[in-house]
């Protein structure tokens, strides 16, 4: 009868160390629960470019890392076509200074090539004269309405914005061939006497440099205003027997180094868009 109730004994004290292992274990077991939304694949965003996605995937992601750089650069940054849109121009504030009391003038025409919004190839083509009595002086210089040409190129600081919109520099390259007449009196204090000479036909021809600077502003549908302010520096100027010119077509008078245009612009589009469109999170619309 002992043994049997120390056998019981045992089968008890046994049974609850047993149970004592078994709370420890249990004690040191975490169960997360699964909800059910943790399981959804997520899509990505239909901007996001599948080929980006399989290099991060494939373990690329040097590759990944510079096609995402170039995705955001052309999200925040509108990219224009090679050939934007092409400007007929005509400087025109020459001929009303010279109503207002200038004694030269000129007129020219300018195409420009705008090109990703951003370089812009021009060509310039006009004609200049003068007439000019300087006082206190007895010759009158006139020189007769003869041709110009300028090329060169602007660049657009303003390239990730309208094409609406320019504050440009660009350098020129000018040429001109023209004639002149000088017509002098002078007196002759010991005869008394007053003596006339004139210089006819006189040629030359000149090159020269220009840096511009200037700005182009929309007004209404495709016509624009533009100031340009230009700086000249004479390369070459051709000496007759009686001297140099005073005044150059579309140089101005020789000795003056600034010159100032306003002209008026015609924008012809070579997009079928007009200008690239952005959706609604910035990207441009192909």
């Amino acid at each position: 009868m002992k043994r049997q109730i120390a056998t019981y004994l045992l089968l008890l004290v046994a049974t609850m160390v047993w149970a004592q292992d078994t709370t420890q274990v249990n004690k040191g077991r975490h169960i997360t629960p699964v909800r059910p939304n943790t399981n959804v694949v997520k899509q990505p965003g239909r901007d996001v470019d599948p080929e980006l996605i399989e290099q991060y995937i494939t373990g690329d992601t040097l590759a990944a890392q510079k096609k995402a750089r170039e995705d955001s650069i052309r999200h925040n940054y509108p990219r224009y076509p090679r050939l934007t849109s092409l400007w007929l121009g005509v400087n025109f504030i020459d001929p009303v200074l010279m109503a207002l009391g200038q004694d030269h003038s000129s007129v020219d025409v300018h195409a420009t090539l705008n090109m990703w919004n951003r370089l812009q190839p021009t060509i310039e083509l006009g004609i200049g004269w003068a007439k000019t009595t300087p006082e206190d002086m007895h010759f009158t210089y006139r020189a007769k309405p003869s041709p110009y040409a300028k090329v060169g190129a602007n660049y657009n600081f303003l390239f990730k914005s309208s094409p609406d919109y320019q504050a440009f520099v660009g350098l020129r390259l000018g040429m001109s061939t023209f004639k002149y007449d000088v017509e002098a009196q002078y007196r002759n204090s010991y005869w008394q006497e007053d003596r006339f000479f004139n210089i006819r036909g006189e040629r030359s021809n000149a090159l020269w440099g220009e840096v511009v600077a200037g700005l182009k502003v929309k007004i209404f549908g495709p016509w624009s205003l533009g100031w340009t302010l230009r700086w000249h520096n004479l390369f070459k100027c051709k000496t007759t027997e009686h001297g140099r010119p005073w005044y150059i077509p579309g140089f101005g008078p020789r000795g003056r180094a600034l010159g100032f245009t306003v002209s008026a612009y015609y924008t012809l589009p070579l997009t079928q868009n007009r200008w690239p469109q952005k959706d609604e999170i910035g990207k441009e619309k192909r």
